[in-house]
């Protein structure tokens, strides 16, 4: 082709790009303002009101209230940390209970900001909801608890069992796809919440519950005789756990991903609760990056330059977080296992705050 053709060509390809940008204009125009108008809203109304409202789910080591109507738990502490990082106030959060089934519905018609109630990530829920989610913060798996007279050690040992599963999650389909990969079979019977589900199981009405391994040990708590329950050692599905929000608020997001990530960082740097005082004055720029000190690690947020330093001396770091409420020393005694630090054998693991 010659130099004098390829140059017509380009102008008409230039003149056809432009007349279709043209007719396209009022629609893209229309997408630019919607997105603008969504773009930072939820920081904005959250800043308006004062508090964050986190959307939880009621469970020991997980969300539960005090004899004083205080709120504590492994969820309930990373919602605080968002509060801290916004307000600096521990307590400048409302804390909506839900349960599984109605907890999207609860985070899309704006009753909260967020949830962090045990959500797992799965491919449906990412490209069929309009809903994002944040960083991983806890990785379990779908397990079963059983009566220890019932002289069952492992899951294929269930076969013909009932089986007591919560309404508007995905333990329903895990059993199923488990229970075709084995050639077995059980009975579901779907509860609404975990109370109806214990009762089921404690009744005799069900030989075994299915649910999120973290779940299975706040579910035995519930119990009036734990000791005679057994959660079996298998795990037969990835529930990899994380923070949700509504698409469309990518600002909301970068800030949940950043606070959920910081207590993680700040375990692998081996600050905690009790020495953030004294890692201020650590010499290590990463450090003095990351606790605010020097500016620039995450300027962007809009968010107090110290509030890093805010999270981990109000709410801790993530073995603060977790030993407090799941740990060896609490009714749970949940092991560590997948979500300790990657440096330990772990899952866990925070991009770098620079």
């Amino acid at each position: 082709m010659s130099f004098r053709l390829r140059a017509m060509t380009v102008t008409a390809t230039l003149g056809a790009m432009m007349f279709a940008s043209a007719c396209g204009s009022g629609a893209s125009s229309s997408g630019a303002a919607a997105s603008a108008s969504t773009a930072g809203a939820t920081l904005r109304a959250v800043r308006a009101r004062g508090s964050v409202k986190c959307g939880i789910t009621e469970g020991a080591g997980f969300a539960t209230p005090d004899d004083a109507g205080h709120w504590r738990g492994f969820d309930v502490d990373f919602c605080r940390a968002i509060a801290v990082a916004l307000f600096k106030d521990t307590n400048a959060v409302e804390l909506v209970p839900f349960t599984q089934q109605q907890r999207f519905s609860g985070l899309q018609s704006r009753e909260v900001d967020l949830l962090a109630n045990g959500t797992s990530v799965t491919s449906s829920r990412t490209l069929h909801q309009p809903f994002q989610f944040g960083p991983i913060y806890l990785y379990d798996g779908q397990g079963f608890l059983v009566p220890k007279s019932s002289k069952v050690t492992q899951a294929k040992m269930l076969n013909g069992a009932t089986i007591c599963v919560q309404q508007g999650t995905t333990t329903e389909l895990n059993l199923t796809d488990f229970a075709r990969r084995n050639g077995i079979t059980f009975k579901p019977v779907v509860m609404e919440d975990l109370r109806a589900a214990v009762s089921a199981l404690a009744g005799g009405r069900c030989d075994a519950i299915s649910q999120d391994g973290a779940g299975l040990a706040t579910t035995r708590t519930m119990l009036s005789d734990p000791a005679n329950y057994l959660i079996l050692p298998d795990r037969i599905s990835k529930e990899p756990i994380a923070a949700v929000v509504r698409a469309g608020d990518d600002q909301w997001l970068e800030l949940v991903n950043w606070v959920f990530r910081a207590p993680v960082q700040a375990e692998e740097y081996g600050i905690s609760r009790q020495n953030v005082a004294q890692f201020a004055g650590s010499a290590d720029p990463s450090i003095r990056r990351f606790l605010g000190v020097e500016s620039g690690a995450t300027d962007g947020l809009g968010l107090d330059p110290k509030w890093v330093y805010n999270v981990i001396a109000m709410v801790g770091n993530y073995g603060d977080i977790y030993d407090r409420n799941l740990g060896s020393k609490t009714p749970l005694n949940m092991d560590r296992g997948l979500n300790k630090l990657w440096t330990d054998g772990g899952l866990l693991y925070s991009p770098p705050f620079r």
